[in-house]
């Protein structure tokens, strides 16, 4: 997906005493990411967000409180917050009241006294307004999004930043605690509200006209592109795998019939990918099955990927093993990402080749001729270069990405790729990485210079001759 970004209205809030801006240094807008220059900040690592939010899905208005918990990476008199759209009510830094401006989608906020580096501090931004929706260069839509009954938040790769303010960049992950509190519907239904991890209470306030609050955690960390909030009528069900992991599936009821084989298949894949890409890697799983049928695609939000309709068996198999790749493993910078799409595209050629059908290799085969349906357009740009932020999601990054995968595969055998697989999600668990890393991991384990291979299909712009 595309960035776009938006203007925003300037706001200043007030801060008591001198203008400390002089004493320290400013924090960087943007992390320095090639292609999304403006994403992300420099200066601090968060490390927890906690967000409390109260939602009225009749008028899609929003009101939130953000509690940002980070480190100062540098001395800070100034630092940055992703924020797009919405208006700031008010910021404090470690209690005290912070100076805040806008610009585009930058909240600049500067603390009553300097953070020197190492601090540990908490940073409340009180908003409300109502939440954008981001069209992106190829149509797609992301941010919050307005369902048929309720809403739901989206945030590859930008979206995130039009709920709650934060460092938007994959290269900070966080834990998260998010509470939501919603009225009952038109109907005096009351609303579901679904979010990654766990749901830790739910409470009804009667006193409050009926409006459920619902408070969910995610324990493990978590970029912010992953974070979900789905308000709407699901019916819920509720499991465990075989090996005693929680499973929590959400279905809109206009999905339920065509989705019935999900509450069955969840357990079956997580199970089935844990065996090869070593063990799960988060304390639940689970689905949302949403009726949003123009969206067009579906996103891997952490724990329970995102659905906007009833998924078919390889999309379902692509999302979960995003688990592994990309949610647990997360890219250093965005030109990585075809370490999250090239290898869930190859989970779907596993599951595949295990249900008795095409092996990986005659799934390759189609792939290089163009007879297969989902080959169209992977010759465009190698997939570990994507040309611009607007062609990051396009074919070469899932299908050729998923051909060098099965290079690999060719040159090491079975067993040691299914090793570096496995070493892959447990070396970087909870982290980031980098095709460097991964270059580097496919050589130490098997023992061989992989340049040539990785040369030809990872960042060879002409289309590769087949050679086994």
């Amino acid at each position: 997906m595309a960035l776009l970004l938006a203007m925003t209205t300037s706001c200043t809030g007030s801060l008591p005493g001198k203008d400390a801006a002089a004493a320290s240094k400013h924090g960087a807008a943007g992390v320095g990411d090639r292609l999304f220059p403006a994403l992300g900040n420099g200066g601090y690592d968060v490390t927890h967000y906690g967000l409390t939010l109260h939602y009225l899905p009749e008028t899609n208005r929003l009101k939130g409180t953000a509690v940002i918990t980070a480190r100062a990476t540098q001395d800070l008199s100034r630092f940055n917050l992703d924020l797009s759209g919405l208006r700031v009510r008010g910021a404090t830094v470690q209690g005290a009241k912070a100076r805040y401006t806008r610009e585009k989608d930058e909240l600049l906020v500067t603390p009553a006294k300097p953070l020197k580096h190492g601090d540990a501090f908490k940073t409340v931004v009180t908003y409300d307004g109502t939440p954008r929706t981001i069209e992106d260069d190829d149509g797609s839509v992301e941010g919050w999004i307005e369902t048929d009954d309720g809403s739901t938040a989206l945030g590859q790769p930008s979206g995130s930043m039009t709920w709650f303010p934060g460092n938007h960049h994959p290269s900070d992950k966080a834990t998260y605690d998010i509470t939501v509190t919603v009225p009952k519907d038109e109907d005096g239904d009351p609303y579901d509200v679904v979010g990654n991890g766990e749901l830790i209470e739910e409470v009804a306030e009667e006193d409050k006209g009926g409006a459920v609050t619902r408070h969910w955690r995610t324990e493990e960390p978590m970029a912010t592109y992953l974070a979900n909030i789905s308000v709407g009528h699901f019916e819920v069900a509720k499991g465990r795998t075989a090996d005693g992991l929680p499973v929590y599936i959400a279905t809109d009821p206009d999905e339920s019939e065509n989705a019935a084989d999900v509450k069955k298949l969840v357990p079956e894949v997580v199970g089935w990918a844990g065996e090869r890409f070593g063990p799960y890697p988060f304390s639940s799983t689970g689905a949302i099955v949403d009726h949003l049928p123009d969206l067009g695609y579906a996103l891997e939000t952490q724990t329970k990927p995102y659905f906007d309709e009833a998924p078919d068996e390889a999309l379902l198999v692509h999302e979960l093993a995003h688990q592994w790749f990309g949610n647990s493993v997360t890219p250093r910078e965005w030109k990585d990402i075809w370490l999250n799409e090239g290898l869930a595209t190859y989970a779907e050629w596993l599951w595949e080749e295990a249900q008795g059908d095409r092996t990986a290799d005659e799934i390759f085969e189609a792939f290089h001729d163009g007879t297969d349906p989902e080959s169209e357009g992977i010759w465009a740009f190698p997939p570990a270069a994507p040309p611009s932020a607007g062609r990051v999601s396009d074919p070469p990054v899932y299908g050729r990405g998923a051909m060098a995968v099965h290079k690999v595969r060719e040159a090491v055998g079975d067993k040691t790729f299914f090793g570096i697989l496995r070493t892959w999600t447990r070396q970087h668990r909870h982290g980031n990485a980098d095709t460097g890393q991964f270059i580097a991991l496919c050589e130490d384990r098997s023992g061989k210079d992989l340049t040539a291979l990785f040369d030809t299909w990872l960042f060879e712009k002409r289309k590769p001759p087949r050679t086994r």
